[in-house]
């Protein structure tokens, strides 16, 4: 992917199906968990991150203790847990917090409860997970659970937005829902499936927010165009990269609109983004159609038909007419990129995709020219680590100028942030 000093796109290469290295395996990652009925979620969360192949040491609030086992934690991470007694021994010849963090390459804060954010904020070192804190360089992922009542108020609101302002920190706010107390609204930590996914974009990208202050408008998924009750035209999308391509953008500071067809994800990928569930090609359509003034930018992602039935039939077909039926009746789907390149604002740029077989290059730069769109990534379907539904993909990025980049097979978020940076370029 793109280092620092290199331009955006490459000169051409042959995208490669060698298998990506996980980010976070071999990674040195310090899980703090501080007072909220949340902090049950984590042990299952550290299991995750072990079986990912990282390095997981965690450390427990006296708060904390309370509220989750230390003994499955140690068992869980192959590590000892630190508790606020191990912060000061004479058997170490270090301090426990400054050890730590100097261990860590990355740092989960999960949950951070409205205590240890004031700790935190105001330079407070009286407890270990806030001493490590204030000693720690590396970057963090805070994700703050508290009682709705608590979240909203007024020096609560004032640490988290004083927290904005750390370099190092990726602050994710907490989500709506039922909580522990039977309060519903905000409050309630992030899903752990996002966690987890905002963790790897952490070790990818690190903190920068670099798409703060600007919208991006996102498609996703398949849509499903009906024949009948029972049957459908449809492909076998997932909406991984374009949910994916949505988390990064919104983990980067950008207000995100996603427009999706059915997908195949854990629903906490979907947390944070103003999302609007359509299954055929006209109500996507529609609704980027709604949404496309709002945006700086748009990422057309979604894998949508190509045909649709004139008239789908209300009853479901025998199998005598079904063949009459698939030779007749069908027309084409109107071109949704093109249509939202002709009609975008000015200065909105806009990211189309092309899932290709064969020689993809040829035909994507015939694509490319038709649509008329700023950038256009162009992947081969059809090779390995890089069809629909998996957890990688490789192609090549085609800009203005008749330029060409490669990319080469990576994780899916690993391409996300990669089209990110040069959609904003």
């Amino acid at each position: 992917m793109r280092t620092e000093g290199q331009g955006l796109l490459q000169p051409h290469l042959a995208p490669s199906s060698t298998p990506p290295a996980d980010p976070l395996c071999g990674r040195r990652i310090l899980v703090g968990i501080s007072g909220s009925i949340a902090a049950v979620k984590l042990p299952l969360l550290v299991s995750a991150l072990v079986q990912r192949g990282a390095e997981v040491r965690c450390v427990l609030t006296p708060s904390a203790e309370r509220l989750v086992s230390a003994a499955s934690l140690a068992c869980l991470s192959r590590q000892p847990c630190c508790l606020e007694a191990d912060q000061w021994s004479h058997r170490a010849p270090r301090p426990l917090h400054v050890e730590l963090a100097e261990w860590a390459e990355l740092v989960l804060l999960a949950p951070l409860s409205a205590t240890t954010l004031a700790r935190w904020v105001h330079g407070l070192g009286d407890t270990l997970l806030a001493s490590t804190l204030l000693a720690c360089e590396a970057p963090v992922l805070a994700a703050a659970a508290m009682n709705t009542s608590m979240w909203a108020s007024p020096g609560v609101r004032a640490n988290w937005q004083a927290l904005q302002s750390f370099p190092t920190v990726l602050p994710l706010g907490p989500e709506s829902g039922l909580l522990a107390c039977d309060r519903q609204g905000q409050g309630r930590m992030a899903d752990p499936e996002l966690l987890l996914l905002a963790l790897e974009s952490l070790a990818l990208w690190g903190p920068k927010r670099d798409w703060q202050g600007r919208g991006l408008l996102v498609s996703a998924g398949p849509t499903r165009e009906p024949l009948d009750p029972a049957r459908c035209l449809t492909n076998p999308s997932t909406g991984r990269m374009g949910v994916l391509l949505a988390q990064a953008a919104r983990l980067r500071g950008a207000r995100v609109e996603l427009v999706h067809g059915p997908l195949a994800l854990p629903a906490g990928w979907l947390e944070g983004l103003n999302a609007e569930a359509v299954l055929t090609a006209a109500e996507m359509r529609q609704a980027l159609l709604a949404r496309q003034p709002g945006v700086q930018a748009v990422a057309m992602v979604a894998a949508v038909a190509d045909h649709r039935r004139s008239q789908p039939l209300d009853t479901k077909l025998d199998k005598q007419a079904l063949e009459q039926a698939l030779a007749s009746g069908w027309e084409p789907v109107p071109d949704l990129l093109a249509e939202l390149v002709h009609g975008r604002p000015r200065g909105q740029r806009i990211l189309g995709f092309a899932a290709q077989t064969g020689d993809v290059l040829p035909q994507a730069r015939v694509k490319f020219a038709r649509k008329g769109c700023d950038l256009l990534f162009a992947n081969p379907i059809d090779q390995p680590q890089a069809g629909f539904g998996g957890h990688s993909t490789s192609g090549w990025l085609l800009g203005p100028g008749d330029q060409v980049g490669v990319l080469p097979t990576a994780r899916k978020l690993a391409v996300a942030h990669h089209l990110l940076s040069a959609l904003a370029a």
